[in-house]
């Protein structure tokens, strides 16, 4: 381990330890950032099934990015409340974020499990799997057959992992948890319950406004807060500088740190999302509240240097798709299969 590793270690746990002041909710802060969020996406909701009951369908369309946006907000409130991060009290975090997994059609207790796994092992090449978005090495990739190579080509490719994958995720994946069967009764109880919540406020919705105007209005707002949901985790952890450690040589401050991007949003973007793109910090001490991101940043801007991304590089994120161990970086598929033909030559001879 070299002595500059060793430093940004140290770093790190500093870091971890120097931000545990702020790991303190407030419940009137809460209850506030609760109202501003539910109340309008409500309102919204409301004036966009009158709208289509008129006949005012394109009207409708044009509130969906707002809806969608107030939408994944509340998916953020209730990624606090998994932390226990949002309010002082620990059923109160719980049961409104329950609640909140019925907007977002996402089973609480078992996301929230699954987030934890995601935040103890982010970075860590030997236990991927959970919470995260699949990413193979160079060597995995190549090892596989090229039907295993195209499905994860396909996995990769925008359409689908911006596209499809986030509308399947929310809309049917999260309805039976079938790859937690071994896992015990609390994912089932979790969707089933969930699933319960949803079939009650649709059938709330549908009696007082009809099937079509709640389909017209609910599938648009699910989809593109999927899609927007989906793209925020992609890029705070699929990003040109960012770090994969075998094993042995992972730490969590420094995965933390150094493998979550700061991305840089125009400040209305910041608050849709939730302050959710201060990652890095974010990793380091999960049980700060998103109201007090801002203020961790404003008084240590230290960690306003680290792992920037902006908006404009953001977008070529989408081209990374295996990490190169040799290189120690995330590449496309283009520079994979260049790398590898340079490669070959030099293995023959020797």
């Amino acid at each position: 381990m070299s002595m500059q590793t060793t430093a940004v270690r140290l770093a790190a746990r500093d870091w971890a330890q120097a931000l545990g002041p702020y790991r303190k909710a407030d419940a009137g802060r809460a209850v506030l950032e609760l109202a501003v969020t539910f109340a309008p996406f409500a309102a919204l909701y409301a004036a966009m099934l009158v709208a289509v009951q008129h006949g005012l369908v394109l009207l409708a369309f044009a509130l969906t990015p707002f809806a969608a946006g107030l939408l994944v907000r509340l998916f953020m409130i209730q990624h606090d409340c998994g932390h226990g991060a949002f309010f002082p009290n620990k059923h109160a975090n719980a049961w409104v974020g329950r609640a909140i997994g019925v907007l977002t059609m996402t089973p609480y207790d078992h996301w929230r499990r699954s987030h934890a796994i995601h935040h103890a092992t982010s970075g860590n090449l030997d236990r991927r799997g959970i919470g995260d978005i699949d990413t193979l090495t160079v060597g995995e990739y190549f090892s596989r057959s090229w039907r295993g190579r195209l499905a994860y080509r396909l996995y990769r490719n925008p359409l689908v992992m911006f596209g499809l994958g986030p509308a399947y995720l929310f809309l049917i994946e999260n309805r039976l948890p079938i790859g937690f069967l071994r896992k015990g009764a609390m994912p089932w109880l979790s969707a089933l319950s969930t699933n319960a919540g949803i079939a009650l406020a649709a059938g709330l919705l549908i009696w007082g406004a009809g099937l079509a105007p709640v389909l017209i209005v609910h599938l648009p707002i699910v989809v593109l807060g999927a899609t927007a949901g989906v793209w925020l985790f992609y890029v705070q952890h699929q990003f040109q500088g960012t770090t994969w450690e075998r094993s042995a040589g992972w730490s969590q401050p420094e995965a933390a740190l150094a493998g979550s991007s700061l991305y840089e949003l125009p400040p209305p973007l910041d608050w849709f999302s939730a302050n959710i793109g201060i990652h890095h910090v974010h990793h380091l001490s999960s049980g700060i509240p998103f109201y007090r991101l801002g203020t961790v940043l404003r008084d240590h801007p230290d960690l306003a240097k680290v792992g920037r991304l902006s908006l404009r590089d953001s977008l070529g994120c989408v081209r990374l798709a295996l990490w190169d161990e040799g290189k120690r970086r995330l590449v496309s598929f283009r520079e994979a299969r260049a790398s590898r033909r340079l490669a070959e030559p030099r293995a023959a001879a020797r």
